[in-house]
Protein backbone atom coordinates (compact mmCIF):
# COMPACT_ATOMS: atom_id res chain seq x y z
CA UNK A 1 0.00 0.00 0.00
CA UNK A 2 1.18 3.51 -1.01
CA UNK A 3 0.49 6.28 0.69
CA UNK A 4 1.87 9.67 0.48
CA UNK A 5 1.18 13.73 1.41
CA UNK A 6 0.55 16.22 -1.16
CA UNK A 7 1.10 19.76 -0.59
CA UNK A 8 -0.10 22.05 -3.55
CA UNK A 9 0.29 26.08 -4.02
CA UNK A 10 -0.54 28.32 -6.43
CA UNK A 11 0.48 31.87 -7.17
CA UNK A 12 -0.09 34.75 -9.85
CA UNK A 13 1.96 38.05 -9.03
CA UNK A 14 -1.36 39.68 -9.70
CA UNK A 15 -4.43 38.91 -10.25
CA UNK A 16 -4.55 37.60 -12.94
CA UNK A 17 -1.00 38.18 -13.55
CA UNK A 18 1.84 35.73 -14.41
CA UNK A 19 0.81 32.18 -12.63
CA UNK A 20 2.46 29.01 -11.66
CA UNK A 21 1.65 25.96 -9.69
CA UNK A 22 3.72 23.52 -7.51
CA UNK A 23 3.04 20.17 -5.80
CA UNK A 24 6.03 18.60 -3.64
CA UNK A 25 4.76 14.70 -2.09
CA UNK A 26 6.16 13.60 1.03
CA UNK A 27 6.44 10.13 1.53
CA UNK A 28 5.24 8.52 5.07
CA UNK A 29 8.98 9.03 6.24
CA UNK A 30 8.66 12.57 5.18
CA UNK A 31 11.34 12.35 2.52
CA UNK A 32 10.18 13.82 -0.94
CA UNK A 33 8.97 11.70 -3.59
CA UNK A 34 8.36 14.30 -6.00
CA UNK A 35 8.19 18.06 -6.78
CA UNK A 36 6.86 19.63 -9.65
CA UNK A 37 6.30 23.04 -10.96
CA UNK A 38 4.33 24.47 -13.63
CA UNK A 39 4.11 28.13 -15.36
CA UNK A 40 0.74 29.00 -16.18
CA UNK A 41 0.84 32.37 -18.09
CA UNK A 42 -1.24 34.65 -16.95
CA UNK A 43 -3.73 33.46 -14.80
CA UNK A 44 -5.83 33.84 -11.63
CA UNK A 45 -4.30 32.59 -8.02
CA UNK A 46 -7.44 30.25 -8.19
CA UNK A 47 -6.76 28.80 -11.10
CA UNK A 48 -3.21 28.16 -10.25
CA UNK A 49 -4.27 26.75 -6.99
CA UNK A 50 -6.61 24.27 -9.00
CA UNK A 51 -3.60 23.49 -11.47
CA UNK A 52 -1.43 22.59 -8.39
CA UNK A 53 -3.66 20.21 -7.13
CA UNK A 54 -4.21 18.86 -10.50
CA UNK A 55 -0.65 18.37 -11.37
CA UNK A 56 0.49 17.05 -7.76
CA UNK A 57 -2.68 14.65 -8.78
CA UNK A 58 -0.81 13.65 -12.02
CA UNK A 59 2.49 12.89 -10.15
CA UNK A 60 0.82 10.81 -7.31
CA UNK A 61 -0.65 8.63 -9.78
CA UNK A 62 2.58 8.11 -11.87
CA UNK A 63 4.08 6.93 -8.99
CA UNK A 64 1.75 4.61 -8.10
CA UNK A 65 0.48 6.35 -5.06
CA UNK A 66 -2.63 4.84 -3.57
CA UNK A 67 -3.94 6.65 -0.27
CA UNK A 68 -3.13 10.71 -0.65
CA UNK A 69 -3.55 13.16 1.57
CA UNK A 70 -3.90 16.46 0.47
CA UNK A 71 -2.77 19.68 2.26
CA UNK A 72 -3.35 23.28 0.67
CA UNK A 73 -3.44 26.73 1.85
CA UNK A 74 -6.33 27.78 -0.68
CA UNK A 75 -9.59 27.30 1.78
CA UNK A 76 -11.13 28.27 -1.39
CA UNK A 77 -10.04 25.10 -3.05
CA UNK A 78 -10.26 22.65 -0.20
CA UNK A 79 -14.05 23.39 0.25
CA UNK A 80 -15.03 23.39 -3.14
CA UNK A 81 -13.52 19.78 -3.18
CA UNK A 82 -15.07 18.99 -0.28
CA UNK A 83 -18.19 20.50 -1.31
CA UNK A 84 -19.07 22.81 0.66
CA UNK A 85 -18.77 25.12 -1.24
CA UNK A 86 -19.95 25.61 -5.38
CA UNK A 87 -17.44 25.91 -8.01
CA UNK A 88 -19.25 28.64 -9.84
CA UNK A 89 -16.81 30.92 -11.86
CA UNK A 90 -16.33 29.54 -15.44
CA UNK A 91 -12.75 29.06 -15.01
CA UNK A 92 -12.40 27.23 -12.14
CA UNK A 93 -15.44 24.45 -13.42
CA UNK A 94 -13.45 22.78 -15.65
CA UNK A 95 -10.35 22.41 -13.23
CA UNK A 96 -12.68 21.27 -10.41
CA UNK A 97 -14.47 18.44 -12.66
CA UNK A 98 -11.42 17.33 -13.65
CA UNK A 99 -9.75 17.56 -10.09
CA UNK A 100 -12.65 15.57 -8.82
CA UNK A 101 -12.47 12.54 -11.45
CA UNK A 102 -9.05 12.35 -10.78
CA UNK A 103 -9.14 12.27 -6.94
CA UNK A 104 -11.86 9.08 -7.27
CA UNK A 105 -8.90 6.56 -8.66
CA UNK A 106 -7.28 7.07 -5.10
CA UNK A 107 -8.42 4.54 -2.53
CA UNK A 108 -8.72 7.18 0.19
CA UNK A 109 -8.21 10.85 -0.08
CA UNK A 110 -7.99 13.15 3.08
CA UNK A 111 -7.88 16.82 2.26
CA UNK A 112 -7.50 19.30 4.58
CA UNK A 113 -6.77 23.12 4.78
CA UNK A 114 -3.36 24.34 6.03
CA UNK A 115 -2.06 27.45 7.28
CA UNK A 116 0.31 28.87 4.52
CA UNK A 117 2.81 28.62 6.78
CA UNK A 118 2.61 25.27 6.76
CA UNK A 119 2.85 25.26 2.77
CA UNK A 120 6.26 26.24 2.51
CA UNK A 121 7.51 23.83 0.47
CA UNK A 122 5.21 24.29 -2.95
CA UNK A 123 5.11 28.31 -2.11
CA UNK A 124 8.48 27.66 -2.99
CA UNK A 125 8.33 25.92 -6.53
CA UNK A 126 5.79 28.15 -7.37
CA UNK A 127 8.33 31.22 -6.94
CA UNK A 128 10.54 29.14 -8.31
CA UNK A 129 9.05 28.98 -11.53
CA UNK A 130 7.72 32.50 -11.92
CA UNK A 131 11.63 33.55 -10.89
CA UNK A 132 13.30 31.82 -13.82
CA UNK A 133 10.32 33.10 -15.98
CA UNK A 134 10.76 36.50 -15.17
CA UNK A 135 14.38 36.04 -16.17
CA UNK A 136 13.73 34.51 -19.13
CA UNK A 137 11.47 37.21 -20.24
CA UNK A 138 14.35 39.66 -18.92
CA UNK A 139 16.76 37.96 -21.22
CA UNK A 140 14.65 38.13 -24.56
Amino acid sequence: MSRATLFADGGSRGNPGPAASGAVLFGEDGTVLAEVGLYLGVATNNVAEWRALIIGIERARELGIEEIAIRMDSELVVRQVTGVYRVKHADLIPLASQAKSMLRTFKSVDIKHVPRKENAAPDAVVNAVLDAEAARARSR
